[in-house]
């Protein structure tokens, strides 16, 4: 698989000075983790799971969670996990299907090790669990059963935590919930995949939604969680893991209180006043501000409810023209003594030592998501990866 492989060559030639690299499931778990994308949720009881699957994996996506926690409800559980595996095995059966990455976001450990079990030889299309309101407590016991399905099945299976709870959340706790959360996970660092934020959770606490004029960022109390998060697990000296950003919840809205956060100039540039609007009409504009928002915190990925959602994460991953030059002159064997360079664009100093962390992230995001062309920005991206 690789992101954008759903465009015709002729198209990404024209779009990509360097085309995301193809990449499977039994990759290195580096990869993976910065490869996710958006990460698209569907729940579990889904008739046509299977066809669903296949339906957007040939949309652009490249990682999904198939839910049996909080989109279905509690008496479905059972037939959910039925289901589930009436659906792997049909995939396992379509022999040359493009398929993307697996997850499975269960609700108690031991249905880890059982769902594992019961799919038999189809697990072999999983590559690993969603965990929900994860900490030390309850966090250890769902990474050891992950541990134990994946020796007694012979496959690599990931952890996903989802960070949601309200020990989080709550300032008199946070800190020490954070520390708990990364003994856990450092205890099991090979088979931690990404962490993932459950946004949603921290606002509930407090009778919070956010409207979709605002990013997760307007909302103090989640965006001090998310900093903390960042913070002590998403470091960047060989410590911290992948953290990925919130879901989205909006895909139409009826009418909006401020101005559209999308600028028109860039539309028109592309010729692409239309799809501006369109954006604009299905609450997009909000989207792409958080998306963008969520790089700048640390950020990579999304959580994803809607499969609109994804191509806006998509294209605003691929590595621009300009990151890409100033990541290279500053990783340069040469510059391994540090210094300062002017950027070849002219428009800014880059410090070598200060700024190789982001050079190297950049250089592993230029892998993964691509680097777009000297002109190409993200409504040209949007704009190609539109099905026609």
């Amino acid at each position: 698989m690789r992101h954008f492989g759903h465009i015709a060559p002729e198209v990404r030639q024209r779009l990509f000075h360097q085309e995301p690299c193809e990449f499977t499931a039994d990759s290195s778990a580096r990869l993976l983790s910065a490869a996710l994308g958006a990460t698209l949720y569907s729940p579990a009881t889904r008739p046509r799971l299977a066809d669903d699957i296949v339906k957007q994996a040939g949309r652009g996506v490249v990682s999904m969670v198939l839910c049996l926690e909080d989109s279905i409800d509690d008496a479905e559980v059972p037939d959910a996990e039925e289901n589930l595996v009436r659906q792997f095995t049909d995939l396992a059966g379509r022999a040359g299907a493009d398929l993307p990455l697996l997850f499975i976001r269960v609700r108690a450990p031991e249905q880890i090790p059982d769902l594992v079990r019961r799919l038999g030889p189809a697990a072999r299309l999983l590559s690993g669990f969603v965990m929900p309101k994860f900490d030390e407590e309850r966090g250890i016991p769902f990474l050891e059963a992950l541990d134990s399905a994946s020796s007694a099945s012979g496959r690599r299976l990931f952890a996903m935590p989802v960070l949601e709870s309200p020990e989080l959340l709550y300032r008199e706790s946070r800190v020490g919930t954070l520390e708990g959360i990364s003994r856990a996970v450092d205890k099991y660092r090979d088979r931690v995949l990404a962490l993932r934020l459950g946004v949603t959770d921290f606002c509930s606490s407090y009778g919070l939604r956010r409207a979709p004029d605002m990013t997760a960022y307007d909302v103090q109390i989640v965006a001090s969680v998310i900093a903390d998060v960042v913070n002590m697990l998403g470091r960047a000296d060989g410590t911290g893991f992948t953290v990925t950003g919130p879901v989205w919840e909006y895909f139409r809205v009826q009418e909006r209180m401020f101005k559209p956060q999308l600028r028109r100039s860039p539309f028109l540039e592309g010729q692409a006043d239309e799809l501006r609007e369109a954006l604009i009409e299905h609450s997009m504009d909000g989207l792409l501000r958080e998306i963008t928002l969520d790089q700048a915190n640390g950020l990579l990925g999304k959580t994803c409810i809607h499969p609109s959602h994804v191509l806006p994460v998509h294209a605003l991953s691929v590595v621009s023209h300009e990151e890409f030059s100033d990541a290279q002159d500053i990783l340069r064997p040469e510059r391994g003594g540090g210094g300062v360079l002017r950027s070849a664009y002219t428009n800014k100093m880059n410090e070598v030592k200060p700024h190789r962390a982001w050079a190297e992230r950049t250089m592993l995001r230029a892998d993964v998501f691509g680097v777009a062309n000297e002109d190409i920005g993200f409504v040209e991206l949007l704009a190609a990866g539109i099905p026609g």
